[in-house]
């Protein structure tokens, strides 16, 4: 069984990160799925799901590593071919990834107790994120 649950939600541009593990959660428990996968994708280039401890000082850790891999304020050919701004915003969700896999079973994530599931926002302004939440199994 397949069950597909689009949700909607708001950011405030680069860094801007979101606990949504009570969201898949809540998408999980309307499924009615009771074991099997649910995968998180956010859909667009500028955007990534991980998971974390999601705690200030994790979240400033990863930030910072972002800051260091993919600077804002280099020079990206993306800069010079479309006159925007947001050339570490695609490096950076490139490098994290837009989904995440997590197991479930008897209808309860199978997280780790300081593993939660997060949204980053890497583009430099704000957006409407669209998050779809697939859920597999029986």
């Amino acid at each position: 069984m397949v069950r597909t649950h689009n949700r909607e939600l708001a950011t405030r541009g680069q860094d801007d990160a979101h606990d949504i593990t009570d969201l898949v959660a809540a998408a999980l428990a309307e499924s009615g799925v009771r074991s099997g996968i649910v995968t998180v994708f956010v859909v667009g280039s500028t955007a990534g799901v991980t998971t974390i401890e999601f705690e200030p000082g994790a979240v400033a850790d990863l930030n910072r590593l972002f800051e260091d891999f993919a600077p804002r304020h280099a020079v990206y050919r993306h800069h010079l071919r479309w006159g925007d701004d947001n050339g570490s915003s695609h490096v950076r969700a490139a490098l994290l990834g837009p989904s995440l896999t997590v197991p479930f079973a008897d209808g309860t994530l199978l997280l780790g107790t300081w593993q939660q599931i997060m949204l980053i926002e890497f583009d430099t302004k704000p957006r409407k994120r669209e998050i779809v939440i697939q859920v597999v199994g029986e």
